[in-house]
């Protein structure tokens, strides 16, 4: 992802220092834009921007950790995060100081993921669009951290500021002056379930979204965890999220005005931010649809997302048993749309991710020959990273090695991923090569309902037979050619004993007036089998 260009390691540090980042070895240059974020694979080679933010998961041991920051030196990184405590941090300083990197410890208990999208939230992406701040209540529009600091200031209190559903959208500095549920809040950057069950519970949430001024959380404790002053912010009468600041006692009467007034300021950030965000979605739809379709208005849209003259594969990913009138999957698919964007993000910095129609489409660039191979572990651990709540499936498109060649991936994509939802998530993630014939059939299938063909010889005198007398022999048959004629596996997936399944073949054949043993009988019911009767069941069809 690009960075904004107001974006720097010191606005990082300040931001989501006190309780995620530590500055271990940050030297004299953390004025300077970042370029992006991305993850440390040991066998990744691949290019990422200058100035990146490095995450150096799992990287733990001194001497690894120098090495790497002699390569990302060499590479032009500009830091390089890795898990607090840290063994030998002056040979550790000196060898920031000599590679030009930054170093930054992660909190012991803050989660990685959480902290790419904090950075991702401070990093604004910055290659479509327009990008040139604009103030709100003397904050640049959207950053949300810089208006918890202020808001914190005015207060004299640590605070969050959290959406409708308690995830946390910024805070402020001074939280190592709070107590341990504010800290768990904000390296999990959602309030814990137990309490948010205890406040929902206790009719806090309905007091909070009716009160226009400040209404006051007091814990049963023995002391330990402190009092919060709250006030919903609203836009009309939608309640957008909520201010939290940890308080000793209740506001001065100017305090609760100013925090009042704060949730003002707050709506307008989160109004222009979504509608910032709904504008950047639309734009890059159109800049990835244009990309796709191949057309003259393909490499100036190529160029335009940072991917001219790369090589690059196409996703394409579907939801599985999800209802169109249901209004809650446009909701779903934007949803998964940014979560696969962010994931990309981190893992193929220039990734472009749009949703187009019902389709969510990726393109991933990359330098390397096996390119669609990696893309297909992209795709399976983001399937992975979602589990299995949110039914999704992606289909995986050949190498395009210029813009040129992103139509065929695409398409090749949409067969892979049709072959999928056809099938009903047996996999998860297929190529077009591996979905080619059954993506052929379903074409076929395709050609054969919209001239309307019907079945003919064998297959429609054993479809009549069938309805006339309630027999299973079209069923049969389908088992029987399933298993390759193998009788032991077509009777068990018929569930009759082997004897009565070879009678019902033995029927089925003078019925039908099917030569079993000729392979172009046998091929020619395949054939009508799966273009006219997929997915349905014989007795009915």
């Amino acid at each position: 992802m690009n960075a904004n260009p107001h974006t720097s390691l010191n606005r990082v540090i300040e931001a989501l220092g006190d309780v995620l980042l530590e500055p271990l070895a940050v030297g004299r240059d953390t004025r300077r834009p970042l370029g992006g974020v991305v993850i440390h694979d040991p066998y990744d080679d691949t290019e990422f921007p200058d100035r990146a933010v490095v995450l150096g998961v799992g990287v733990r041991e001194s001497g690894e950790i120098v090495k790497l920051l002699r390569e990302l030196g060499e590479r032009g990184a500009s830091a390089l995060v890795v898990r607090s405590p840290v063994s030998a941090p002056a040979e550790l300083a000196r060898a920031a100081a000599a590679s030009g990197v930054a170093l930054v410890g992660l909190a012991s208990r803050a989660s990685w993921t959480q902290l790419a999208a904090m950075l991702r939230t401070l990093l604004a992406e910055g290659d479509v669009g327009d990008v040139s701040p604009q103030a709100l209540g003397g904050i640049p529009t959207g950053d949300l951290f810089a208006l918890a600091n202020a808001i914190a200031a005015l207060l004299d209190a640590p605070i969050t500021i959290e959406d409708r559903d308690s995830r946390v959208l910024a805070f402020s500095g001074r939280q190592d002056e709070t107590d341990p549920p504010r800290v768990e809040t904000i390296l999990g950057r959602q309030v814990p379930e137990r309490y948010t069950r205890g406040l929902a519970e206790s009719g806090f949430f309905d007091r909070l979204y009716h009160e226009t001024g400040p209404v006051y959380f007091y814990p049963d404790d023995d002391g330990e965890n402190r009092p919060r002053a709250v006030a919903a912010v609203r836009a009309g009468d939608e309640v957008l999220g909520s201010i939290w600041a940890v308080v000793d006692h209740a506001l001065s009467d100017e305090r609760a005005a100013a925090l009042v007034d704060a949730t003002k300021i707050v709506a307008l950030h989160l109004l222009r931010l979504r509608a910032g965000e709904d504008v950047e979605r639309r734009l890059r739809a159109d800049l990835v649809s244009t990309a796709l379709e191949g057309g003259r208005g393909a490499p100036e849209a190529v160029a335009r997302l940072g991917l001219l003259g790369r090589p690059a594969v196409v996703l394409a990913m579907g939801l599985l048993d999800s209802a169109d009138d249901d209004p809650r999957l446009a909701t779903e698919r934007h949803r998964v749309a940014d979560a696969l964007a962010l994931h990309l993000s981190a893992v193929q910095p220039r990734s472009a991710v749009a949703l187009i129609g019902e389709v969510v489409y990726g393109i991933v660039p990359g330098n390397h020959g096996d390119q669609q191979e990696r893309s297909v572990r992209v795709a399976a651990a983001f399937l992975e990273r979602i589990g299995h709540r949110v039914s999704a499936t992606i289909g995986v498109g050949p190498t395009a090695l210029d813009s040129s060649g992103l139509y065929d991936s695409r398409i090749g994509a949409d067969r892979a991923l049709r072959v999928l939802l056809t099938n009903g998530g047996a996999k998860r993630v297929l190529t077009a090569e591996d979905a080619h014939i059954d993506a052929l059939m379903l074409e076929l299938a395709d050609l054969s309902a919209a001239r309307g063909d019907v079945a003919t010889g064998p297959i429609a005198r054993l479809l009549a037979y069938d309805r006339e007398h309630q027999s299973q022999f079209v069923h049969t048959l389908r088992c029987w050619l399933d298993s390759f004629g193998d009788t032991n596996a077509a009777s068990a997936a018929a569930y009759v004993h082997p004897s009565t399944f070879r009678y019902r073949l033995r029927r089925l054949a003078e019925i039908g007036g099917i030569d079993l043993d000729d392979p172009r009988d046998r091929f020619a019911a395949m054939v009508q089998l799966h273009l006219l009767l997929h997915g349905t069941r014989p007795e009915t069809a």
